[in-house]
């Protein structure tokens, strides 16, 4: 199967975002704001039952199947096939690829080339649970539409000119020379909320003292101020910060020869319980997704023990965060947990009273766009992220893909 394409001021914009057992991709029709047709989700990738496609079109019709995805590459195969046909009508003009990890070589979205590709091999280390993947599945893409452009956007990017102080990672300066330093993930996640922001918030908001709450499978804040990127919880890799659905967050580093002196626990083992077995999963020893957590709480200790351990590391964040920006003046949620779960924001909350953040119930309980109290002198809000709507408008851009509107 393979597809030539099309000319770069028409057309569509395939966006294609990779998890580490997930791939989330959106069709956007060229545009000078990218005007999406359909978005879709395959789940459970290499899971012995199937994984499943979740697909939702701009008209709200939605369909669901079960497909032979044993992992990232092979997921292409069932999405193209459903797109088919309407890429026939509209055929591609390009695919941004989001690229978890861009080392100190990649500041901004970069159309792929060979040398881009030799980079990403050599950045593999950095990031074993995404990059992989990622490098298989452009390959995958550049060997099936060899005649289009592709575009490689970087999750690393918007943390790009954070401080000295906040890059730096206290061991022998000799590393950082080898790149080894904080660089924050969750990108083009943030770099959407603050777009969006700008265009619904109150004048000079998005340059005020903000701070960025994506709290979904995986979790990270960031610090904003002035508009530019002061901080964030994530660092080197992304299972640092926070903890989330599976990943620890920030661990002792004296764990590491503690668990191979006493369990003979290999360097590889180490990474996979961190990355994998830990977080919300590792606590409650039930599940990994707040939603069951939630429900078990009353009658499961180590549940709302995991809930619990949650809201009380994403406030401290906040709190830290606060320190750092000194003060707040908008406090934003996002991501599934950010925008769907009105507990877990109340109990992030509860007791941020001295900085200003006062939740209004009944907003916070409507998932309203703003939630904070009339009192508050901090604004909170709930933002939907758009991580593909954030790729599609960055290969407009690298591309110049400025069509003219009728």
């Amino acid at each position: 199967m393979r597809e030539s394409g099309s000319d770069a001021k028409g057309g569509c914009i395939l966006t294609i975002n990779g998890g580490s057992s997930t791939l989330k991709f959106a069709l956007s029709r060229v545009e000078a704001i990218p005007v999406r047709e359909l978005s879709g989700l395959i789940d459970r990738i290499g899971s012995s039952s199937g994984a499943v496609m979740s697909i939702r079109t701009s008209a709200g019709d939605t369909d669901r199947r079960i497909v032979d995805a044993p992992d990232h590459a092979a997921c292409l195969e069932p999405m193209l096939e459903y797109l088919k046909d309407r890429l026939k009508r509209e055929p591609l003009a390009a695919i941004g690829h989001r690229v978890v990890h861009g080392g100190r070589e990649y500041r901004a979205p970069q159309r792929v080339t060979p040398t881009v590709m030799e980079a990403l091999q050599r950045l593999s280390p950095y990031d074993p649970e995404h990059l992989p993947a990622e490098i298989a599945l452009i390959k995958e893409c550049v060997r099936r539409y060899p005649d289009i452009p592709h575009v490689a956007c970087f999750d690393t990017a918007f943390h790009r000119d954070i401080p000295t102080v906040s890059r730096l990672l206290p061991i022998p300066r000799r590393y950082e020379q080898q790149g080894v330093q904080r660089y924050g993930f969750h990108g083009l996640s943030y770099a959407f909320l603050m777009k969006e922001l700008s265009r619904i918030g109150r004048s000079g908001e998005a340059s005020g003292r903000v701070i960025l709450a994506h709290l979904g499978n995986g979790v990270s804040l960031a610090a904003v101020k002035d508009g530019k990127p002061v901080d964030t919880t994530m660092g080197f890799t992304p299972a640092a910060g926070v903890p989330m659905s599976r990943r620890s967050g920030d661990l002792d580093p004296g764990l590491v020869s503690y668990l191979a002196r006493t369990e003979g626990m290999s360097v590889d083992r180490f990474q996979r319980m961190v990355n994998s077995e830990s977080g919300l999963l590792g606590i409650s020893e039930c599940s990994s997704d707040m939603r069951d957590l939630l429900k078990e709480e009353e009658t499961n200790s180590k549940a709302a023990e995991a809930v619990a351990l949650f809201c009380y590391q994403v406030k401290k964040a906040v709190g830290s965060f606060a320190a750092a920006l000194g003060g707040v003046d908008t406090l934003v949620f996002s991501a599934g947990i950010g925008e769907h779960s009105p507990v877990v924001r109340a109990r992030i909350c509860e007791g941020l009273e001295f900085l200003g953040i006062v939740l209004d119930r009944t907003r916070n309980e409507a998932d309203a766009p703003v939630i904070s109290a009339e009192n508050s002198s901090v604004t909170v809000r709930v933002i939907q992220t758009d991580e593909e709507r954030e790729m599609a408008e960055s290969v407009v851009g690298v591309l110049g893909m400025n069509p003219t509107r009728e």
